[in-house]
């Protein structure tokens, strides 16, 4: 399983406008900016991530994007499952499972099943406020590497 830049990108973008938008809503074209990724793509990412109810826009001059939730309340998990769908390894396990017409017999289906287990066991664990902290311990591991 890969994730593809769609989820990548929303975990980026979604921890930026947990960054930043303390002082208020955040601008899609400085994320892009910050996070060197294309505003036309990070447009289609915010208007799923709107739609989806995850962040609130504001219109205006000063407008841009929040949260709609503190980031204690946002899995990694939630927010790729959002732009990516179930994050299966293959199509007979998960939540959209397809049915199989070997599942009865196959012993790797096993393999399959606990491979997506762990994988949503760790992004569901992991919620933005811990991706904030990640991030300030590589501002202070940054700082304290160039004294």
């Amino acid at each position: 399983m890969k994730i593809s830049t769609k989820g990548r990108y929303a975990l980026r973008l979604m921890l930026d406008l947990a960054t930043y938008s303390t002082d208020g809503p955040v601008c899609l074209k400085d994320v892009a900016r910050r996070q060197q990724i294309s505003d036309k793509y990070l447009e289609q990412i915010i208007a799923t991530l709107n739609k989806a109810g995850y962040v609130r826009s504001i219109r205006g001059a000063q407008g841009g994007y929040l949260l709609k939730k503190n980031p204690e309340e946002y899995t990694a998990g939630m927010i790729l499952r959002l732009t990516e769908g179930d994050l299966a390894p293959v199509s007979c396990v998960g939540k959209e499972k397809e049915e199989c017409e070997r599942k009865a017999g196959c012993v790797t289906t096993r393999i399959w099943q606990r491979i997506n287990d762990a994988v949503n066991d760790v992004v569901d664990s992991i919620t933005l406020a811990d991706m904030l902290t990640w991030q300030e311990e590589l501002a202070d591991d940054g700082a304290d590497s160039t004294e």
